[in-house]
């Protein structure tokens, strides 16, 4: 007894203000996949194993990427039945299948980069350690627990109609009926006011219905479950914790928008996405400004929420993004790039009279006299930037730009290049 009563004891102390942090952050990791996959769940016709072919120019879920085709489906599979994924032959444009897990981790890609001896077909996504009977023409590939976010990406390049037609080719199907079990329960919240306390409810549920592969994942979930035995221990406990995560929360904020990524050129980003490797901080801040986020060596990511001198991007303002003629960005990709704003803290596109959110290397933009490139972001055109070459902002509102690098070239890789600073126009 008295062992046990130590025991309890230990696991009601206040942590310190690191553990809880640390632990904060790690949990919220997962705790914005389950929000995501809760928001997905109430679209209108949803089902699990079913695709959702997202109309061109829409995706709805922060920082989308409006220079593909988008399909979209959560997985579930269990250990009887698997999920057969069939992706079509695709040439002559970027395209891929991309599996993640349910705290962010990418599984694999099926290109033909990743799976070069076979980029496209029947593929049979499986729980691991399961070994169900497959036809001969399925390639297994086994998920990290019993669901899966996938989401499909086909250039549309200046082909808008090739792309859909190519997006409808990706199909599956369960092998089944599964038994699928819905996501954690979680309160509402949103980007302007992130979860407190309420996110080391339920814990074990939430922490047992996805394996965790970061290597740290053991420790970090005993930490917070040392968190939730004392926030359990009574109100105080609670509200100490409530009040503490005020300022937790802002470090979080801070960090994922300026200190995720090496900051270069006043641009967040370079770093590599994906897979973590045990950095929960930044799989985190990915997870809430970009959720979704590919590897490496299928795109890079840049952020900017500041100009050239520091100063918070400010949609009422003016801003130009000067490109010399031997750094334009169409150099350093084998795909292509594009750049795109959205509002802070929501990451979700500002509307616009032109319905213009974004550029890449298909837009019709004008090249200066020298070969140089401006973009130009603002209220209306700045001053010596054509109108084609404009992306809207709107008065008053604080917004993030971000320009991705889809198969950088070994200079992205490396940090040798990013994007130009985004200059304020007096």
């Amino acid at each position: 007894m008295a062992g046990f009563q130590a025991s309890t004891a230990a696991a009601q102390t206040r942590p310190d203000d690191k553990t809880l942090a640390d632990s904060y952050v790690y949990l919220l990791g997962r705790g914005l996949v389950i929000r995501q996959e809760h928001l997905d769940a109430k679209a209108p016709g949803f089902a699990y194993n079913q695709i959702k072919y997202n109309p061109l120019g829409s995706a709805d879920f922060v920082n989308p990427n409006f220079d593909v085709a988008y399909l979209e489906a959560w997985f579930a599979v269990d250990d009887h039945t698997p999920v057969i994924l069939e992706v079509p032959k695709v040439e002559g444009r970027y395209y891929t299948a991309q599996l993640l897990d349910e705290w962010g981790e990418v599984i694999a890609n099926i290109n033909e980069r990743a799976f070069p001896s076979r980029p496209y077909g029947k593929f049979a996504l499986v729980k691991p350690g399961s070994r169900p009977q497959l036809p001969p023409d399925v390639v297994p590939i086994a998920l990290h627990s019993s669901k899966a976010k996938f989401l499909g990406r086909v250039e549309i390049k200046g082909d808008p109609e090739g792309a859909l037609k190519l997006q409808k080719q990706f199909r599956v199907h369960s092998a089944g009926t599964p038994s699928i079990a819905p996501p954690p329960d979680m309160p509402e919240f949103d980007n302007n006011a992130l979860i407190g306390a309420a996110l080391f409810d339920h814990l074990e549920e939430r922490l047992g219905s996805a394996l965790d592969v970061a290597p740290n994942a053991a420790r970090m979930q005993q930490q917070a479950r040392s968190i939730a035995a004392y926030i359990a221990s009574g109100k105080a406990a609670r509200d100490d914790i409530d009040a503490r995560l005020v300022q937790v929360v802002r470090e979080f904020e801070t960090y994922a928008l300026t200190k995720s990524a090496p900051n270069r050129n006043h641009w967040v980003g370079g770093a590599a996405a994906g897979n973590y490797l045990g950095n929960y901080w930044l799989r985190t801040s990915v997870n809430y400004a970009g959720i979704w986020a590919n590897t490496a060596d299928e795109v890079l990511y840049f952020v900017a929420t500041k100009d050239s001198e520091e100063r918070p991007l400010d949609g009422s303002q003016q801003y130009v993004m000067h490109f010399p003629a031997d750094r334009l960005p169409d150099a350093v990709v084998d795909a292509y790039w594009s750049v795109i704003l959205v509002g802070v803290p929501d990451y979700r596109v500002v509307p616009n009279a032109l319905q213009r959110y974004n550029f890449n290397n298909h837009s019709a933009l004008q090249e200066e006299a020298d070969g140089s490139l401006k973009i130009g972001v603002g209220p209306q055109p700045p001053a010596g930037v054509p109108q084609s070459n404009w992306i809207p902002s709107a008065q008053g509102k604080p917004f993030s730009l971000t320009f991705r690098t889809y198969v950088p070239k070994d200079s992205v890789i490396r940090g040798d290049w990013q994007p130009v600073p985004v200059a304020r126009v007096p």
